[in-house]
């Protein structure tokens, strides 16, 4: 690391960046050495929220990845089935998350995958966010999704309140 900003101080890098999770990545905010964190979340992997706060607060940029929780909310069953066997319960869980939030509920007319991306959009603290395409039209959906910008914030709200509900029901159970 110290290499990395005496090369930062000579001007031969212009940023420092990481992508990070918890538990480590408190840490990484805490060492106020890096302009930029790369850093999962999603309205159903919600855990780095707290983190992305701190990291913006601490004067760094939040770059997303995941936040369309890699396609969990509209994936047909067959397709999470075909998952290797490590990656079944986490995803499983996610979606089983949505359904016990009832957030088809809250989706007022538009896809779950808007939604999704909406929903990370309207993290108050989030830069920018990283946002895979299968193919053109896929593409396309998404920047339409993305140029309506956040949820409204008493969609927004409703939906913090039941994905909290239901977390703390999967976690109980």
């Amino acid at each position: 690391m110290a290499e990395l900003v005496a090369l930062q101080a000579e001007g031969k890098i212009r940023f420092l960046g990481m992508s990070g999770t918890l538990p480590n990545l408190t840490d990484h905010i805490a060492m106020g050495v890096f302009d930029a964190f790369q850093i999962p979340y999603s309205a159903l992997e919600r855990e780095h929220e707290t983190p992305i706060h701190d990291a913006a607060k601490a004067g760094a940029g939040t770059i997303i990845r995941g936040g369309v929780a890699r396609g969990v909310p509209v994936a047909a069953a067959e397709v999470l089935e075909r998952l290797p066997e490590q990656f079944r319960g986490a995803y499983a869980k996610r979606r089983d998350l949505w359904d016990e939030a009832g957030l088809d509920e809250v989706l007022d007319g538009m896809s779950r995958m808007e939604f999704m991306l909406r929903f990370t959009l309207s993290h108050p603290d989030m830069t920018t966010t990283i946002v895979g395409t299968a193919n053109p039209r896929h593409l396309a959906d998404n920047v339409a999704a993305a140029r309506k910008g956040a949820l409204p914030a008493d969609q927004y709200a409703e939906a913090k309140r039941r994905l909290d509900v239901a977390a703390k029901a999967q976690a109980a159970a």
